[in-house]
């Protein structure tokens, strides 16, 4: 006899003694008593199962699991009991979910107070399946001021679900519609500072924010008193962007570490870890961290470090030549799934948006930088590209609140999306206005170029 699953749905058909009778030939193998567990499936209404309960006791954790997974299958009456022992003596985490899963499955208000208790306990994963046995009686007042109180749990998941399940109605819906924004806001340039410029846009506005700050006292234009003033400043920056990002959307930030030069030999450089400081705010900001991609770059594009101790080799003085840059990826907090996000678009635009065969599979993006004459720091078009196609459907508005030399905004043009840029450095914004001239990109489209007061006009009429 192969043992199958077939077979065991054969077997079970001629009812429950001949399941029984399948497993004591299993000379109390537990991997085939597993799998004849594994594979039975829903059980007939006359199926009593009370033998499961003998195999909860089993030292194999893999037939616990299969017996409780089968034993919340079942009708039980005064059977809640042996399942609270069960939980309160099994050492396995998933295996307490499952029973806590089986317990919940049979939605029976004789188990509330306990799975009530279950709430208090330390491990997330545990409470959230808690949660989520409960849920089925949410209409039932003690129940749901019960679960309301967890809105304030220490964990992140917690707080999620209850959120989604009791607070996410409450919510005002985004105005104009998720999938379209202000068109004073379409095509338009603003110099100025862009927390100035944020104060002027509405909630729930744009669609995909992707920037490179400036690098902390490592340019003329990026000077800051001190490292705090400058992490201080992009917190302000990017909660403003959170406010005015479409839930569910999302904020890529490339930046990386920073090499502040010595002065002299008698003292040291200092380098500055910027993406991970900045991370924790960006998190209290609101964004929920998704991925970290790699912009790698060729070994001959950067300054050479590492020369100095490729001459002495002695230990501590190796300096690796720095090839890589950091894009951060956040989406801003939402009960909702990416898939709701998606069924917002006409189905001819989520087709028309689909990307190409050619991308990028895993986190590491080799692209070569490039240089030019009018910015210290440009953007690949080819990195904002990846970006904007990945992250955006076509008619988004996309937006980088450091916009520079406009690297951003024409990649947007080329895919179909429009764009949003500011830029407080005027030296940038007047090049991002020469392009305006014929057989440019910014040329095709009806960009508009703002200072600070007219874009606050154009805000204020729209309002």
């Amino acid at each position: 006899m192969e043992l199958t699953k077939e077979y065991v749905e054969k077997t079970k058909k001629n009812g429950e003694n001949a399941i029984l009778s399948l497993i004591s030939k299993m000379d109390r193998d537990s991997s085939k008593i597993t799998f004849i567990l594994d594979s039975l499936g829903s059980f007939p209404k006359d199926f009593k199962g009370d033998w499961l309960f003998n195999y909860t006791k089993s030292t194999n954790h893999k037939l616990r699991m299969s017996a409780i997974r089968n034993i919340g299958k079942l009708k039980l009456n005064g059977e809640f009991p042996l399942l609270y022992e069960l939980f309160e003596t099994e050492p396995k985490t998933e295996i307490k979910r499952e029973i806590i899963s089986s317990i919940g499955r049979q939605r029976n208000l004789q188990s509330k107070d306990f799975i009530i208790q279950i709430l208090k306990d330390n491990d997330p994963k545990i409470v959230c399946q808690a949660i989520r046995a409960l849920l089925v009686f949410k209409d039932n007042k003690e129940i749901a001021e019960k679960l309301k109180k967890l809105r304030r749990h220490r964990n992140e998941m917690v707080q999620s679900i209850i959120e989604k399940e009791f607070y996410s109605g409450l919510k005002k819906q985004s105005k104009p519609h998720h999938t379209q924004t202000y068109n004073f806001l379409k095509d338009t340039v603003v110099h100025g500072d862009v927390r100035d410029v944020l104060k002027a846009v509405p909630e729930d506005s744009i669609h995909l924010t992707f920037t490179s700050p400036p690098y902390y006292n490592a340019r003329d234009y990026s000077i800051y008193s001190c490292y705090q003033d400058y992490l201080e400043f992009l917190d302000e920056v990017f909660k403003e962007v959170h406010r005015v990002t479409k839930e569910g959307r999302f904020l890529l930030i490339n930046t990386s570490p920073i090499i502040i030069p010595r002065i002299s030999r008698q003292h040291s450089s200092r380098r500055y870890p910027i993406p991970f400081d900045l991370h924790s705010y960006i998190v209290n900001a609101g964004w929920e961290y998704l991925d970290d991609i790699i912009w790698l770059k060729p070994e001959t594009s950067v300054k050479n470090r590492v020369g100095g101790f490729q001459q002495h080799r002695k230990p501590l003085g190796y300096k690796p030549n720095t090839v890589t840059e950091m894009i951060m990826v956040y989406r801003k907090k939402t009960t909702k799934l990416l898939d709701w996000n998606i069924r917002q678009y006409p189905k001819e635009i989520v087709e028309k948006s689909k990307v190409s065969n050619r991308f990028e599979t895993t986190n590491v993006w080799k692209i070569d930088p490039v240089y030019s004459k009018n910015h210290t720091a440009v953007f690949p078009i080819k990195l904002c590209k990846k970006v904007i196609e990945y992250y955006s459907f076509e008619g988004d508005l996309v937006f980088d609140p450091f916009g520079g030399s406009g690297t951003f905004g024409r990649a947007a043009k080329a895919l179909n999306r429009r764009f949003f840029l500011t830029e407080l450095n005027d030296a940038y914004f007047e090049y991002m206005k020469s392009e305006k001239k014929p057989k440019l990109l910014f040329n095709e489209l009806e960009t508009k170029f703002l200072e600070l007061q007219e874009f606050k006009k154009f805000a204020n009429d729209t309002n």
